[in-house]
């Protein structure tokens, strides 16, 4: 009679010294894409893309919940790279920017890009506390570990010489440029038409 765990090793190659190398992959492929949605989601909520279809508390809650499930596989990514035997890495090494022996240039941009996003999503939670204005403007760094994000997972990872996750990056990337210029443009106009409207109104005779 078979062994259930050998067909199940056998199967999902559980006794590979790689199976962790290949979870922290898909961890990290996962985190990114949903970092990407988070950007691309928040950037619709700032412009107004939304609006129309749905309510703006509906799209604000889940930019923020998909903010947390990004968190989540960033997590994961890091500590599975912990039990990793395939290519391991430090606590070190995962805390610390640019002190990895493996592509240190692209994994410390990662790792920047990690403490913006967790800055980024704390401030959520205090946006209170520091005020409008401080949360917008440290909101806006979120487009920085955003760009991190993709320039550590395109120089780094070890799946980006496959044609479908080059596209993969090619497409989030320009996606998320296309709608900060949709941003930027809707900003800039509006400010333009407050402006308008303030010279507009009538002078007031004493």
């Amino acid at each position: 009679m078979s062994n259930p765990l050998g067909i199940i090793n056998n199967l999902l190659a559980l006794n590979s010294v790689q199976i962790w190398w290949y979870v922290t992959r898909a961890a990290g492929l996962v985190a990114y894409l949903l970092l990407w949605l988070s950007t691309a989601w928040g950037l619709g909520v700032s412009s107004r893309i939304f609006d129309p279809y749905l309510q703006r508390n509906y799209t604000y809650d889940f930019h923020q919940f998909i903010s947390l499930l990004a968190i989540g596989f960033l997590g994961l990514h890091l500590t599975v790279l912990l039990l990793d035997h395939y290519l391991p890495f430090s606590v070190l090494q995962i805390l610390v920017p640019f002190t990895s022996t493996y592509r240190p240039l692209w994994v410390g941009i990662g790792g920047i890009a990690l403490y913006l996003t967790l800055l980024v999503t704390v401030t959520f939670y205090i946006r209170q506390r520091i005020g409008v204005r401080t949360f917008r403007i440290i909101h806006v760094s979120s487009l920085v570990a955003f760009v991190g994000a993709a320039l550590h997972g395109y120089f780094s990872g070890t799946d980006s010489s496959l044609l479908s996750v080059k596209l993969m990056y090619q497409f989030t990337f320009l996606s998320v440029v296309f709608l900060m210029a949709f941003w930027l443009i809707s900003l800039l106009q509006s400010k333009v038409f407050a402006t308008r409207s303030s010279q507009a109104q009538p002078i007031r005779r004493i």
